[in-house]
C-alpha cells in the first residue's frame, strides 16, 4: 500500500496506536498530570486547620507525613520488581481512593473527628499512592527510551509539576471555590486515571541503533511543546483570574479548555504510528534484512523489562556471604548495581544528602507558603497565586532541567550533578527572599523555590539511572528519594512550626496559636529560613563530592551500551525503513515476541 493510501480510521491502526510505545508516553502524561496532588497541600491546609483546630506544629505534622508517603516508594519499587505494570497502578488507585476520602469525610463531618495520630495515617497512605503511579509510569518510559532518559524523566515530572494548577482549575469548576471539595477530588480523579490508563503503560522492545546513531527524539520535543502550551494557558488563567471575577459557567468553559489541551498529545501519538505504517508498508516492497536478537526467557514467567534475573536483586547473588562480599564490590559506574551496592556507596549517599537538604528546604517552603503569605499580609487571593505560580515553575524547573541537562551532556559533556549543584545554590536565594520578607518579594520567592523545586527531581531520577543503572531502577529511584522525607521532618516540623509556634504564642500572650490565632509579621519565618538557607548550601557543597567522582564517566558515551556494536552495525546498514540500522531487544511484559512481531513493532 502507498504512503498516501494508509488508512488512520481502521480499527487495526487504532490498536496499533494503544499498543505503541509512544502511546506508554502519552498515557503516563496522562498519569503524571493528576500525580501532583501533594502539592496543593497549602490549598486545604487552612481548612484542616480552622475546622479541625490544629496548630501550625501539627498542620505540619500532617505535611510531614504527607511527604513521606509522597516520597518512600520502597514498597512501589519491589512491588514493580516482581509484578507486572498494571498490578502497580490499581493498587495505588485504590490507595489514593481510600487515603484521601477518609480526610474528605473528616473534614465534612461525615465521620467523627479523628485523632491526629489517624490523620495523619490517611495522608500517609493516600499521598504513598501517588509512589505506585510514578513507579509505575515512570519506570516504564525509561527502559522504553534508555538513550533519552533525561528528556523522559523531565517530561513526565513536569507534569507533575503541572497538576496543582490543573487541580486548582478543575475544582473550581467542578465544585466551586470549597477547599474540602478540593479534597474529593484529590481522591477520585488520580484513581480515574489509573483506571484508564492501567492496561497501555508497560515496558516494550527497545531498539538498539548503530553505534553513533542519535535516538529519535523528535516526538519529545513535540510533547514539550503542547506541555509549553497548557503551562501557557496555566499561566494566563492565573493572572485573568487575579484581575477579573470568575463566574461558576466561566470556570467551567475555561477547565474545558484546560482538557482538550491536555489530552491534545495523543495527536503526537497517531502523527508517529502514522509515520511508522507506511514506513513498514513501504519496506515491504522491498524487505529489508533485519538483524534481530531473540529475547531470553524470563526469569520469572514474564514481567516487566529485564528486572527478572536469576540472582537476587538485594545483593546479585551467591548467598549470604556471596551477599557481603559482592556488596562492596561494585561494578563500574554506568554497570547495573544490585540494590545493595546501590545503597552503600558513596554517590548514594551524597545523593541522600541532597535529598533531605534541597529538597527538604524547597518542600518546607512550598508546604508553609498559606501560612508565610498570611503572616507577611499578602491577601487570600495573592496566596493562591502562589500556590499556581510554584505549580508552574516546578513545572518549568521539572521540563527544564530534564531537557536542559540532557542537551549540556550530549554537547559539551557536563556532568549531570554538575547542574544539581547549580539548582541547589540558586534555591537558596528563595530561601532568604522568604527570610527577609522583602516588600512584595514572596512572588520571586514563589518562582525559585517551584522551579528549583522541580529540576531536583528529574535530575536526581537521571543520575541514579545513569550511575546504577536500570536493573534494579524501580526500586533504586524509590530508595534515592526517600530521604527527603527526613529533612522535611526536621526542617518544616521541628524547627519551622516550633519556631511558627513559638512566636505566635507569645504575639497572641501565651496562650496556644490554634485554630484561627496566626503569627504575623517578617519575624515568624525569618529564623527557620536562614536556617534552610544554611543546610541547602551545605548541601550544594556536599554534591560538589559526586560531581567529582563522576566526572570521569561522564566524559565518556554513557549511552554506548544501548547501541549496537559496529560490526553488527554494519551488517545492519541500510536495513530499516529510515535508514538507521536497528536490533530490537528486551523483553515484553508477559510474553516472548516472535521475530515478525518484533520486526513490526514501530522503529523508534
Amino acid at each position: 500500500m502507498a504512503r498516501g493510501e494508509v488508512s488512520m480510521c481502521t480499527p487495526a491502526f487504532a490498536s496499533r496506536v494503544v499498543q505503541s510505545r509512544w502511546f506508554v508516553v502519552y498515557a503516563s502524561i496522562i498519569v503524571m498530570a493528576a500525580s501532583g496532588s501533594t502539592y496543593i497541600f497549602a490549598l486545604y491546609s487552612k481548612v484542616l486547620r480552622s475546622k479541625l483546630g490544629y496548630n501550625q506544629e501539627t498542620l505540619n505534622k500532617l505535611s510531614f507525613f504527607k511527604d513521606l508517603g509522597t516520597n518512600v516508594g520502597i514498597i512501589s519499587g519491589l512491588v514493580q520488581q516482581v509484578a507486572p505494570t498494571w498490578v502497580v497502578l490499581l493498587i495505588g488507585a485504590g490507595m489514593n481512593l481510600v487515603g484521601y476520602l477518609m480526610i474528605y469525610l473528616a473534614l465534612t463531618g461525615r465521620t467523627a473527628a479523628p485523632p491526629v495520630w489517624l490523620m495523619c495515617f490517611y495522608i500517609c497512605f493516600g499521598a504513598n499512592a501517588l509512589t505506585f503511579s510514578n513507579t509505575g509510569a515512570l519506570v516504564a518510559c525509561v527502559k522504553n527510551f534508555p538513550e533519552s532518559r533525561g528528556i523522559v524523566i523531565g517530561l513526565l515530572k513536569a507534569f507533575v509539576g503541572l497538576s496543582g494548577a490543573i487541580y486548582t482549575q478543575l475544582y473550581l469548576a467542578i465544585y466551586g471555590d470549597d477547599a474540602a471539595s478540593l479534597v474529593l477530588l484529590v481522591a477520585w480523579l488520580p484513581a480515574a486515571f489509573n483506571i484508564f490508563t492501567v492496561y497501555t503503560i508497560r515496558v516494550l522492545p527497545y531498539a538498539r541503533r548503530r553505534d553513533g546513531g542519535k535516538p529519535y527524539n523528535t516526538p519529545f520535543y513535540h510533547f514539550l511543546y503542547l506541555s509549553l502550551a497548557l503551562a501557557s494557558y496555566l499561566l494566563v488563567m492565573i493572572v485573568v483570574e487575579k484581575q477579573v471575577q470568575f463566574s461558576h459557567a466561566a470556570f467551567v468553559v475555561t477547565s474545558t479548555a484546560l482538557l482538550i489541551i491536555l489530552f491534545s498529545p495523543v495527536g503526537v501519538v497517531v502523527r508517529e504510528e502514522y509515520k511508522a505504517v507506511s514506513q513498514l508498508e513501504e519496506s515491504l516492497q522491498n524487505p529489508p534484512a533485519i538483524a534481530v536478537e531473540e529475547p531470553k526467557a524470563s526469569a520469572d514467567g514474564g514481567k516487566d523489562g529485564d528486572e527478572s534475573s536469576s540472582s537476587p536483586p538485594l545483593c546479585g547473588g551467591g548467598g549470604t556471604g556471596g551477599c557481603l562480599t559482592n556488596m562492596f564490590k561494585p561494578p563500574a559506574l554506568g554497570e547495573d548495581y544490585s540494590i545493595m551496592q546501590a545503597l552503600v556507596s558513596v554517590e548514594m549517599l551524597v545523593l541522600f544528602v541532597i535529598s533531605v537538604f534541597g529538597i527538604g528546604g524547597t518542600l518546607t517552603a512550598i508546604d508553609n507558603m498559606a501560612q508565610i503569605g498570611q503572616s507577611l499580609g499578602y491577601p487570600a487571593k495573592s496566596i493562591s497565586t502562589f500556590v499556581s505560580l510554584i505549580s508552574i515553575w516546578n513545572y518549568a524547573g521539572r521540563a527544564g532541567a530534564g531537557y536542559i541537562s540532557e542537551f549540556l551532556l550530549a554537547r559539551y559533556r557536563m556532568p549531570r550533578p554538575l547542574v544539581l549543584t547549580a539548582v541547589l545554590l540558586v534555591s537558596c536565594i528563595g530561601h532568604l527572599f522568604i527570610a527577609f520578607g522583602v516588600s512584595q518579594s514572596l512572588y520571586a520567592a514563589s518562582v525559585i523555590i517551584g522551579f528549583c523545586f522541580g529540576a531536583q527531581w528529574p535530575l536526581l531520577f537521571a543520575i541514579i539511572s545513569e550511575v546504577f543503572g536500570l536493573k534494579y531502577y524501580s526500586s533504586l529511584f524509590n530508595f534515592g528519594s526517600a530521604a527527603s522525607p527526613a529533612g522535611a521532618y526536621v526542617l518544616n516540623v521541628i524547627i519551622t512550626g516550633r519556631m511558627y509556634d513559638a512566636e505566635a504564642t507569645r504575639q497572641h500572650g501565651g496562650v496556644a496559636a490554634v485554630g484561627d490565632k496566626i503569627c504575623k509579621g517578617v519575624v515568624c519565618f525569618k529564623r527557620p529560613f536562614l536556617i534552610i538557607t544554611g543546610v541547602t548550601f551545605a548541601g550544594a557543597l556536599v554534591s560538589l563530592v559526586l560531581v567529582w567522582r563522576t566526572r570521569n564517566f561522564y566524559r565518556g558515551d554513557i549511552y554506548a551500551k544501548f547501541k549496537v556494536a559496529p560490526a553488527a552495525a554494519s551488517e545492519s546498514e541500510g536495513s530499516s525503513a529510515d535508514g538507521k540500522g536497528v536490533e530490537m531487544v528486551e523483553e515484553t511484559e508477559g510474553k516472548s515476541k516472535s521475530k515478525k512481531e518484533v520486526v513490526n513493532q514501530d522503529l523508534y
